[in-house]
């Protein structure tokens, strides 16, 4: 097994590994690398990694490629980007066999699962301690019994028929999905609603519906040669029937699999229906933000026009601000969880927007949208890259931070054709962020010429607005959901239609180079830029707030709110006061995020202070905390503690003189 000290590969000198990543930024950066390249969850941490071949029975090829390892995942990944990608959750494992080596098959090994699936690598290095960790994590694997797993060693390796390519697992369990909600909560969502809404449509009769049926055994085809489920090989031809649309019929199965929600709802079970009881009948911020919100969702549809819907969208919203309270509720969720409520039942669009929101999404619906900032940042890095020319007008126009809110934060939800859309969306389960920062390259590049002519940003975004309008998907065999075309020009030409299928074609065509992993890694590094930023703005904020009655200057101050601060971070992270990172709330004014209690305080006045005094300077440093403390909360903040500094370093005799005089009255005493 691989062994490099900068990767975070298998280490046979180690005990736990894991304890050595959290201090390598580098290590963590491919932790969150591999989760997002498997969409697994966000607390899977990546054991290792080995090189290694797979055979793949698709095409009767062993390809290169790379094992990854982690607590609850065997995932592999080939060497050529489109090849094949594998995630074979170790709950499904129920057998791990070792053959002996051969010069044409040398380390082999297969693993089998509980959907008649055996996956077979070979070219393993120390392919021993390798099983010796699948073993461990296998025996950690709550679903797994110590009888119930089989490790075996085989004198061959036993060969795949060749008229059967694949053992093919049977029609999946997400066929007929059971979801359990608490009683009493009628109606419930228990499949999507556009089954229950579904609008009698001549379409389904038609030739759109003849297309749609052929997608459909496309689909078939496809899960007969390469598997269906969690463990399906996944390679460039899964990536072509996406791009085609996804049927109806199998939308929601496909964006719970290639989301990666699928396995944290298994790993869930009652997760969400317990999250709707505890929420039931309690209010708060978040709650009455979706209230509000609810009947603004997908109004035009009729799912969404009756009870039955908007119960469900609410529960969701609900449960989910209950599940995440940092993140509550922010706008854009109502309307991409609506979409979801349409081809998923509730407990499915609670993962899915989980996933959204935790992992493909990360930081995207707070009140600083953070993700959405970095993706910005990605975003110019991109177009200055492949669309030079325009780079430099979209900047000066400032055009590229609009963009980054209403589109991507909404998946084109709010900007396009409902039909259109959810073709975008399909993409983007599929992709991740890679594919909405392609597809907006090719939407900029599209309308180049225009958007080099244009003076101002309202007159950028009103034809980019036109376009997105007119983006249509013929293929539909839903009738069409009437959309806002408020931008659209008056009394002209009708303007030109745009087919989803044409622009995501193009989009391949001119920025299918984008890679994921390099998007992954420029999110980290983009991500500490846009947190700097944002702490620079915060920190000028706060020293615009308290600097018109502070004795100090403007630069002073900037170096007290840095030692300030990190006075707070050291005691929340570092010490054993978990309280004080308890007490941050992000929804305050800047001035009010940090505050400090009276130990830490003492540690500021010790180092800081002019008046030392020996051993009596922690009494000092006491009395002046009481003085400061105006509201008794035992807690300052930063306005309070440059105000007690100042009137130390800056005022005159007299007022030190009454400072000193204060600190022996109450409350100083």
């Amino acid at each position: 097994v691989q062994e490099e000290n900068e990767t975070g590969p298998l280490k046979k000198n180690s005990r736990d590994y894991s304890l050595l990543f959290p201090r390598d930024l580098d290590a963590r950066a491919k932790n969150e690398c591999y989760r997002a390249t498997f969409r697994l969850p966000k607390d899977e941490c990546l054991d290792g990694h080995t090189d290694c071949t797979l055979w793949t029975p698709f095409n009767k090829m062993h390809i290169p490629g790379q094992m990854f390892v982690s607590n609850n995942y065997i995932c592999f990944a080939s060497k050529a980007e489109e090849a094949c990608h594998l995630i074979i959750p170790l709950r499904e494992v129920t057998i791990v066999e070792k053959a002996d080596s051969s010069s044409v098959l040398p380390s082999p090994l297969s693993i089998s699962t509980k959907s008649k699936m055996t996956f077979f690598f070979a070219n393993l290095r120390d392919r021993d301690f390798l099983v010796q960790r699948i073993s461990d994590f296998l025996q950690r694997t709550p679903s797994k019994k110590p009888c119930g797993i089989n490790i075996c060693i085989f004198q061959e390796v036993p060969e795949l028929p060749s008229s059967s390519p694949l053992a093919v697992s049977p029609p999946s369990a997400l066929n007929n999905r059971p979801v359990n909600f608490c009683a009493g909560e009628v109606p419930t969502a228990s499949q999507g609603l556009l089954k229950l809404f579904r609008r009698n449509s001549e379409e389904l009769l038609g030739p759109k519906g003849a297309k749609e049926k052929m997608k459909e055994e496309s689909w078939n085809i496809h899960f007969f040669e390469y598997g269906r489920g969690m463990c399906m090989y996944r390679t460039a031809k899964t990536r072509e029937l996406v791009q085609k649309g996804i049927p109806e019929n199998l939308r929601g199965e496909l964006w719970l699999l290639f989301s990666g929600a699928w396995n944290e709802m298994v790993t869930h079970p009652g997760y969400y229906g317990d999250l709707v009881e505890k929420s039931m009948g309690k209010y708060n911020l978040a709650t009455e933000e979706i209230e509000r919100d609810l009947h603004r969702s997908m109004p035009e549809h009729p799912a969404f026009q009756n009870e039955l819907g908007i119960a469900a969208l609410r529960r969701v919203l609900t449960a989910y601000a209950f599940r995440n309270p940092t993140i509550g509720y922010c706008q854009a969720m109502n309307i991409v969880t609506s979409v979801l409520l349409l081809y998923c039942n509730e407990e499915e669009a609670f993962w899915l927007l989980v996933a959204l929101c935790e992992r493909m999404l990360p930081d995207y619906y707070n009140t600083r949208v953070v993700g959405a900032l970095v993706d910005q940042g990605i975003f110019e890095e991109l177009t200055r890259e492949y669309l030079p020319q325009l780079s430099e007008k979209m900047q000066e126009l400032g055009v590229i931070s609009t963009i980054s809110l209403s589109w991507f934060l909404t998946l084109f939800l709010s900007v396009m054709p409902f039909e259109s859309a959810v073709v975008i969306v399909d993409c983007f389960f599929y992709e991740g962020i890679k594919f909405i920062l392609q597809v907006s390259l090719a939407i900029l590049d599209a309308n180049m010429e225009k958007l080099l002519q244009c003076c101002d940003e309202g007159e950028a975004m009103t034809i980019l607005g036109r376009y997105l309008d007119n983006v249509v998907n013929r293929q539909s065999v839903s009738p069409p959901i009437p959309h806002l075309h408020a931008l659209l020009t008056s009394g002209d030409d009708p303007p030109l239609e745009i087919d989803i299928f044409d622009l995501i074609k193009t989009s391949y065509e001119k920025f299918s180079n984008l890679k994921a992993d390099d998007i992954e890694q420029m999110r980290f590094k983009q991500r500490l830029k846009v947190i700097q930023s944002l702490e620079d703005t915060a920190k000028k904020s706060v020293v615009r707030a308290v600097s018109s009655d502070i004795g100090f200057s403007i630069e002073e101050l900037e170096e007290l709110y840095v030692v300030f601060k990190a006075k707070y971070l050291m005691s929340c992270y570092w010490g054993n006061n978990r309280a004080a990172a308890a007490r941050r709330d992000q929804s305050l004014p800047y001035l009010e995020q940090y505050r400090i209690d009276m130990e830490q305080f003492k540690e500021l006045f010790i180092s800081l202070t002019p008046w030392s005094c020996g051993a009596h300077t922690p009494v000092l440093a006491g009395r002046l905390f009481r003085l400061l403390d105006e509201n008794r909360d035992s807690l300052i903040n930063f306005k309070e503690f440059v105000t007690g500094m100042s009137g130390m370093y800056h005022g005159d005799l007299t007022d030190k003189l009454k400072i000193l005089y204060k600190l022996h009255l109450p409350p100083g005493e």
